[in-house]
C-alpha cells in the first residue's frame, strides 16, 4: 500500500516536480471539483453525532467508524482533548445543528504522552511570549479519555450529555476500546 507519507518530498515543503505540498493539495482539489456533484445535504449531521478525536494522521475516522459524508460532525485537535474550543464547537453542533451524541476518541502512541507543560515554557523562551493555551499533555490515555468525558458531561452549555462515550483507538490493530467513565 502506498500512502502520501511514502511519497518523497524535497526540502522545505517542495514536492517532486516543483511546487509545494499546498500546491499539490490545490491541484488535487481541482481534480476533485471537476467531478464534484453537490450532494444537496444540510449541515445537520444525519446521525446526530459529533466525534471529537486526535488530529493524528493515522486516524481515518470515517473509515474506522463506517461513516459517510454528512453522517457526523468531526472535531479534531492535538490529543483529542476537550478544551474550551471543543466545548464551543460541541455547543454549536448541539444547539444549532441538532447533534445529540458525543463520541470521544483518543489513541495509542499519542504524541501528547511524551510532552509536558514545559513545552509552553520552551515556547516562551524561544518567542518571548507564553502561549495562552495549555498543552493538555497526559501520561495515561484511559484517564485522559475519562477526563474528557467528564468535561463534556459537566459543561453547562451542552444540552445532551446522556450519550457521551469515550474510546481509545489502537493504531496497530484499528480497534476501538471503550473506556469506562467511572
Amino acid at each position: 500500500m502506498t500512502t502520501s507519507a511514502s511519497v518523497p518530498t524535497e526540502p522545505q515543503g517542495a514536492v517532486r516536480g516543483g511546487g509545494t505540498v499546498t500546491d499539490r493539495l490545490v491541484e488535487a482539489n481541482q481534480r476533485y471539483a471537476a467531478a464534484f456533484t453537490d450532494p444537496g445535504m444540510d449541515a445537520r449531521p444525519v446521525l446526530h453525532v459529533a466525534v471529537v478525536a486526535c488530529m493524528d494522521a493515522r486516524l481515518d475516522l470515517h473509515a474506522a467508524l463506517g461513516l459517510e459524508l454528512g453522517d457526523c460532525h468531526t472535531i479534531r485537535n492535538a490529543g483529542g482533548v476537550v478544551t474550551d474550543d471543543v466545548i464551543r464547537s460541541l455547543t454549536i453542533s448541539q444547539r444549532a445543528l441538532g447533534t445529540r451524541s458525543v463520541v470521544l476518541i483518543h489513541h495509542t502512541g499519542c504524541g501528547l504522552e511524551s510532552l509536558t507543560e514545559d513545552f509552553r515554557h520552551d515556547l516562551e523562551m524561544e518567542v518571548g511570549q507564553r502561549p495562552a493555551w495549555a498543552v493538555e499533555s497526559f501520561r495515561d490515555v484511559d484517564q485522559d479519555v475519562r477526563q474528557s468525558m467528564q468535561r463534556v458531561r459537566t459543561s453547562p452549555f451542552l444540552l445532551h450529555k446522556d450519550d457521551v462515550r469515550g474510546f481509545v483507538f489502537d493504531v496497530h490493530t484499528g480497534l476501538l476500546r471503550e473506556i469506562d467513565p467511572a
